[in-house]
């Protein structure tokens, strides 16, 4: 039946629709299809936190080159080294792997931290067991440091999710301070006087808390982030076997009986959609699985000698686990460092990475394509470089005992902190 021309407005829209409607009941009929279901609704995230994008995958907008900001993408591509002993950072020209520059800090730098809004990479000098710790601001855009900043025992830093405050994790004074996230003048402070050794931390999807770990207490710390309190601590289950602390070998990891009564937890990560965290364990020699929201132990993934550092492939698909070789924090030479590749679906190791001759992976960052991971060996005074294709590894020669570094420029909307954790 053809429609008449004279058929008033209204009516011949009605007639489209319902002509609309029955074609698409009668081509989902056609496909046996049932009709989709609506969508999830999104994120209910704090003020002034930027939304979260595909809350399947929170690392979505960090998922290579094309997801460099516009402000960052005249930033010198580089790789910032602070090497804990020698209180300099080395500069690496990741494209000649070469060692570009380098410069003194405040006393033992620790991690160097992109700023909430990417304009300035922070050194974290905590100056370990004495009073004069300071902040070193490095423009990106030159690769020089700024004026230092004094703070109190700056072993990391981090920043809410809503971009208001820096948090400088005070470790040995079991505190966390929220400060300006420009000028570090103070704002307040939170006590956290059971979380020993805090130095580790990761957010929630919705940035209404973060988990903390507690190196010297084998536990997490909870904190809510909007009321400014301590929501509790959550002591994590020791596995029954780990590896034995020996010298490097061409044979594979013997375990033993696990004796230790507590772990020493070190960097954790949030799962992509957001509903777990997982934390390197350095004692345990795996990494544990905690529910944030329910704040319980749901699994362990073992995974190697010492447990450290977790970073994200680009894609949100895996991460990788920085085995450090020694359950010793200060340890020696040539150990068996390792990294795991584990697929954050199915929380199975899929590939384990050795450094041949032995070495001492610890903390880094991702390249901007994902096709390196960047790690410092700590007890090694190198830097290596693992393709992240085959595992296959380069070492370049830095300073003393290097720690935290950071692969810049990163992609991303903005940064929470550590060695650059963005979203």
């Amino acid at each position: 039946m053809g429609t008449n021309v004279n058929t008033p407005t209204t009516l011949r829209a009605a007639i489209i629709v319902a002509l609309a409607a029955a074609g698409a009941v009668v081509a989902a009929d056609k496909a046996g299809d049932k009709p989709a279901a609506p969508a999830a609704a999104p994120i209910a995230t704090v003020p002034g936190m930027p939304p979260v994008v595909n809350r399947n995958n929170l690392y979505s907008e960090t998922n290579g080159p094309s997801y460099i900001a516009a402000a960052v993408k005249g930033d010198l591509e580089r790789v910032y080294v602070p090497n804990l002993r020698s209180n300099d950072v080395s500069v690496i020209d990741p494209v000649t792997l070469k060692v570009v520059d380098k410069f003194k800090v405040g006393k033992a730098p620790q991690h160097v931290i992109p700023s909430w809004d990417l304009r300035t990479l922070w050194v974290a000098n905590n100056a370990e067991r004495t009073n004069i710790g300071s902040l070193t601001p490095i423009d990106p855009r030159t690769g020089k440091p700024g004026k230092e900043i004094s703070v109190d025992d700056p072993y990391n830093l981090y920043f809410t999710p809503d971009g208001k405050s820096a948090i400088v994790v005070a470790e040995a004074k079991h505190r966390l301070d929220f400060r300006d996230p420009q000028t570090m003048a103070m704002q307040y402070s939170i006590e956290a006087p059971k979380c020993g050794g805090i130095n580790h931390a990761d957010f929630s999807i919705d940035g209404r808390y973060a988990l903390f770990t507690c190196e010297f207490e084998g536990s997490v710390a909870k904190i809510d982030l909007v009321e400014r309190k301590v929501l509790g601590y959550l002591k994590l289950n020791m596995p029954s076997t780990r590896f034995k602390d020996v010298p490097p070998s061409d044979g594979p990891l013997a375990s033993e009986i696990c004796s230790s009564k507590k772990g020493m937890p070190q960097d954790i990560r949030i799962s992509p959609d957001g509903k777990r965290f997982y934390i390197a364990d350095m004692e345990a020699d795996g990494v544990h699985i905690v529910d944030g929201d329910a704040f319980k132990e749901v699994g362990f993934i073992s995974t190697g000698l010492g447990a450290h550092g977790i970073y994200p492939s680009r894609d949100g698909k895996q991460f990788y686990v920085a085995n450090r070789g020694t359950h010793s924090i200060h340890g020696r030479r040539k150990v068996r460092g390792s990294v795991t590749v584990v697929d954050f679906a199915s929380e199975k190791v899929v590939a384990q990475w050795q450094i041949p001759g032995g070495g001492s992976p610890d903390m880094g960052n991702v390249s901007a394509d994902g096709k390196a991971l960047w790690l410092s060996g700590r007890f090694d005074d190198v830097v290596y470089r693992f393709d992240t294709t085959d595992g296959s590894v380069k070492q370049i020669k830095v300073g003393q005992e290097p720690h935290g570094l950071v692969v810049w420029p990163q992609p991303g909307r903005y940064s929470v902190g550590h060695t650059g954790n963005l979203r």
